[in-house]
């Protein structure tokens, strides 16, 4: 059996925005009871052990939890290498100075859009100013900076902007990820799925910037999968490589797993290496024995693993069927009948996001 390469640190789902787009669980009172301190301390010394080596700090927005830097401080003593997925809020001097004797590695800043209005009216809050300002202290900090962009039907038009004021930020990455439709994103949907014009005229922006770049920035571009021919791999593999902690200790092949009707598997009941090994959540999709036709005779199931198990789910209520975003899926229609929609040419690109209506303290993620 495989060992995790890398966990995904949950800590929180509360956040400052509220983002039509997040992908955390829209259930947000399930996840209020949090893992302390010392469990999440206790966590890190067992991913080490199972061989981890790289520890994303996530939520939510794990700027609010005050022991965020005592954790990053154990994660250092472990050998563990740290990046923190923030929306910056909350990076003030300080905290950044804490954070870089702690041993943080990286920062990966998300950013809605461009410029202020836009990006303002995406986060739900008035944030561009400060995530503007944190990026430039990252810099001033000498830590490696990602800028990540989850792009929509209403900000993918300005991708050479949102380019343009990565290089100016000093970026060493720029993660120009389509949105991928679970949680919220999902409810929203309509709203956010771009055109496949929109999709090309992005795709000719990221080639020229890729050439004009090289060496300098690196350029991640993730389709939607709603276009793609084939699906994603799910993880690298279900239960392969990656492994998620929830804010209360649920611990999951990816993080939108939380969906599927599945036995939960806790670290408050159980250690990390019996649940990476044993624990049916991790045993359900692993490998290529569960799958159906015409997943178990294709040449590509140990490629793209059948796709997103998530999204098989949501899409038609069956985590083992083949992904919709295949072209070879029975249910394929269902991925046809949501592009046709976008591409109708009767939604303006303006239309409006539905954005979350909890309060910022009960908010999942940016």
């Amino acid at each position: 059996m495989d060992r995790p390469f890398g966990l995904l640190a949950e800590l929180t789902y509360r956040c400052p925005l509220a983002c039509a787009y997040c992908s955390n669980p829209v259930n947000y009172g399930d996840y209020r009871d949090e893992l302390t301190t010392r469990a999440w301390r206790r966590v890190l010394g067992e991913a080490a052990d199972l061989g981890v080596l790289q520890l994303h700090l996530s939520g939510g927005e794990p700027l609010l939890r005050r022991d965020l830097v005592e954790l990053v401080r154990t994660a250092t003593g472990l050998g563990l290498y740290t990046n923190l997925v923030t929306s910056a809020l909350g990076l003030s001097r300080r905290r950044a100075h804490e954070l870089r004797a702690a041993g943080l590695d990286h920062v990966q800043i998300s950013v809605q859009a461009d410029e202020p209005v836009l990006s303002d009216r995406i986060a739900g809050i008035s944030s561009f100013r400060r995530k503007v300002a944190a990026a430039r202290l990252v810099k001033e900090l000498g830590w490696p900076l990602t800028v990540n962009v989850v792009l929509h039907r209403q900000n993918i038009d300005r991708i050479a902007a949102v380019l343009d004021r990565a290089e100016e930020l000093a970026a060493d990455r720029v993660e120009l990820a389509n949105t991928q439709y679970y949680g919220w994103a999902r409810l929203n949907r309509g709203a956010l799925l771009p055109s496949r014009a929109q999709l090309e005229r992005a795709e000719a922006v990221v080639r020229a910037a890729r050439e004009r770049l090289a060496g300098r920035m690196e350029v991640v571009y993730v389709l939607p999968d709603y276009y793609g021919r084939y699906p994603k791999p799910c993880m690298g593999g279900w239960g392969r490589r990656q492994l998620t902690v929830a804010p209360n200790g649920d611990v999951l092949p990816c993080p939108a797993a939380h969906s599927l009707p599945l036995p939960r598997a806790s670290v408050r009941s159980r250690p990390l290496d019996w649940i990476w090994a044993h624990a049916p959540v991790f045993e359900a999709y692993r490998g290529t024995d569960w799958m159906p036709s015409p997943c178990r005779g294709c040449s590509r199931r140990e490629i793209d693993f059948g796709g997103c198990r998530c999204q098989a789910f949501q899409l038609t209520g069956d985590a083992a069927r083949t992904d919709p975003a295949c072209h070879l899926s029975p249910d394929h229609g269902i991925v046809e009948r949501a592009v046709a929609a976008a591409n109708d040419g009767t939604r303006p690109a303006g239309e409006a996001l539905v954005n979350r209506t909890l309060s910022a303290a009960q908010s999942p993620r940016r």
